[in-house]
């Protein structure tokens, strides 16, 4: 039934979503100077493109939270999986390095880019205005949506927008879930993580949260880590707005960008991303390369 249900949500915004070529700045233009912007007067960058950079120093570090089912710890060995985990573990394979993680706060992803601290905001990061304008974005690789999330025992009192309105909410700040919220003028609390969002909700702390469909469909009903919250109303549709993609974000004209795209092209085709897609639950979820 859940299956169904995101399938038919996601569906919907793809009449009327218009996926990217590439966006946040001219990815031929040489990436911008390690120096300066990281204070550690490394030789990566300054004369050099980012993918000689990265590959230089051996590493692809990429900037993650902890989001179920894209980014997340193996409960057993404790390592980073999940689908975009391994699509980077992948991506950076193809160029001859290893992916680190490293957790982030995500109102800080842009300064930690540029800063250099990371390489790339991996994480179902959706491409919004403030994003694309500041990073250089691959291509849509995925279609998401916000939604409400309710204990179970109360879903059937919240499925409009009217009848949301005097509930709390828990968001994560920065993300894309505070942006709905704020854009119907929802009480809310920001926290750190969407995996925080839905606590506050399970433990009675918030009445409600705001978080990524494709997360939802992971972590709440029956089987899952709270099995007792649900999800009713998409924020997205509600605002009147399309779906949302998802993208790989990284510094302002970088080549690691178009690398990107060029992986995801051939590991589509090959089989690879709807292989993972699959493991992960979130194949009606994967956007087809332009």
């Amino acid at each position: 039934m859940k299956k169904k249900k995101l399938l038919s949500l996601l569906l919907a915004g793809v009449l009327t979503s218009t996926l990217l070529a590439g966006c946040g700045g001219n990815d031929n233009e040489p990436a911008a100077s390690s120096g300066a912007a990281s204070g550690a007067g490394s030789s990566a960058a300054a004369s050099e493109s980012d993918l000689a950079y990265v590959q230089d120093k051996g590493t692809l570090i990429v900037g993650i939270t902890d989001f179920a089912p894209m980014d997340y710890r193996d409960e057993t060995t404790g390592e980073w999986i999940g689908f975009d985990a391994d699509m980077a573990k992948a991506f950076a394979e193809s160029l001859g390095v290893t992916a680190e993680f490293v957790e982030i706060n995500w109102d800080n992803k842009i300064m930690e880019l540029d800063t250099q601290a990371i390489d790339a905001v991996w994480n179902g990061m959706t491409l919004t205005d403030e994003v694309t304008s500041a990073m250089s974005c691959s291509q849509p690789y995925a279609l998401n949506a916000q939604v409400v999330v309710v204990p179970a025992d109360a879903a059937d009192q919240y499925q409009d927008v009217e009848s949301i309105q005097d509930l709390s909410f828990a968001v994560e700040s920065g993300s894309a879930g505070q942006a709905a919220a704020e854009g119907l003028g929802l009480n809310f609390t920001a926290v750190q993580t969407q995996a925080n969002a839905l606590m506050e909700v399970s433990s009675g702390a918030s009445d409600a949260c705001v978080i990524d469909l494709l997360m939802a469909g992971a972590m709440i009903g029956e089987g899952t880590s709270y099995p007792d919250l649900t999800y009713t109303l998409n924020l997205n549709e509600a605002n009147g707005e399309a779906s949302e993609e998802y993208g790989v974000g990284f510094r302002q004209g970088s080549d690691l960008t178009e690398a990107f795209n060029e992986f995801y092209a051939t590991a589509y085709a090959d089989g690879t991303v709807m292989e993972l897609a699959t493991t992960y639950g979130v194949q009606e979820a994967i956007v087809e390369p332009q």
